[in-house]
């Protein structure tokens, strides 16, 4: 069993940092955020060291991303239909006379088309035999219908769930792409990991794919790329890298979509198309400058083998 000292940190699978630098790097972090929402808060529980707050995170996905389509806290509450009439229709029997007569219930959203058929409602009070009332009581309700299947769309509407940075999403299919290189944040602490750290991040958009469809990556200006492990502590390794996000960025990313990218190779996929040219041509002409050396070596070495042999065959004859 690894022993861990009281005054080291983990940022990571068998990773770990001495306390006091990551409270230095935590302090010009909070310098730079200063009077902002994103800097951290730092407090110690049993002697570890809990570091906690927003963790802004940009959004690389290149595929559709699919959403639940209503929240959890709405799961019991019945959609609006898009074909129902927001009335009730009841046949009331008059004690005076065998005959019958069909009346309308307004529901609450309703109430708006009260007033505008008040001079409808005046006129049908007229006494008039019971076809007469039968088909203006039809008419009646053709026009609420009408009216009912507007309203329940507009209903509708106000159900539908605002996503990324107020955009609304494609109810039909529940598919939403966030632009590339947008930003969201989460709220996490420093023992959380990358696994962890993304279970959060989806649950808060109420993304159904799976957290393994994901993963995160710091992102050098320099054209850097580099995965963090599934063990990794996202927020310690932040404050470790610095708070300025014009040099690195944390992105949400697909897994079998991005590489990573080494230092060695980041420092020339800045360069003009021309300029990589000639350096393919150099690396090739080096190529064959050590493969002749080697060749060289072999041959050397083949040739003094072969003498030696020989000196042995003529001795023993």
């Amino acid at each position: 069993m690894d022993i861990v000292d009281s005054d080291a940190v983990q940022i990571g699978e068998h990773k770990f940092v001495n306390k006091s630098t990551i409270l230095s790097h935590l302090k010009t972090y909070n310098l730079y955020y200063e009077g902002q929402a994103l800097q951290l808060r730092h407090r110690e529980d049993e002697g570890e060291l809990i570091i906690e707050g927003l963790l802004n995170v940009f959004w690389g996905v290149r595929r559709p991303i699919r959403l639940q389509m209503q929240d959890d806290k709405e799961t019991g509450r019945p959609h609006p239909s898009l074909t129902s009439p927001s009335v009730d229709i009841t046949t009331v029997e008059n004690e005076g006379t065998n005959q019958t007569s069909t009346s309308i219930e307004f529901t609450a959203a309703d109430d708006q088309l009260r007033d505008s058929s008040g001079e409808e409602a005046a006129s049908e009070q007229e006494p008039s035999t019971r076809s007469d009332r039968v088909a203006r009581t039809s008419s009646d309700l053709g026009g609420r219908r009408i009216s009912g299947r507007r309203l329940g769309i507009r209903r509708v509407k106000r159900h539908h769930r605002c996503s990324f940075n107020g955009h609304f999403y494609n109810h039909k299919t529940a598919v939403f792409t966030p632009a590339f290189g947008s930003v969201t944040n989460v709220r996490i602490n420093s023992g959380m990991t990358t696994t962890q750290v993304m279970r959060v991040l989806l649950n808060k958009f109420k993304i159904e794919n799976n957290p393994d469809e994901f993963t995160l990556y710091f992102v050098h200006t320099s054209g850097e790329r580099q995965q963090l492990k599934p063990n990794d502590h996202p927020l310690a390794v932040r404050v470790l890298r610095g708070p300025c996000e014009q040099v690195s960025k944390i992105f949400l990313m697909e897994t079998d979509q991005v590489e990573e990218v080494t230092h060695d190779v980041a420092q020339y996929i800045k360069f003009e198309l021309p300029v990589l040219q000639s350096f393919i041509t150099k690396l090739q002409e080096e190529e064959e400058r050590e493969m002749q050396k080697l060749k060289r070596r072999y041959a050397d070495l083949r040739r003094i083998i072969k003498k030696y042999m020989q000196a042995l065959s003529d001795r023993t004859t």
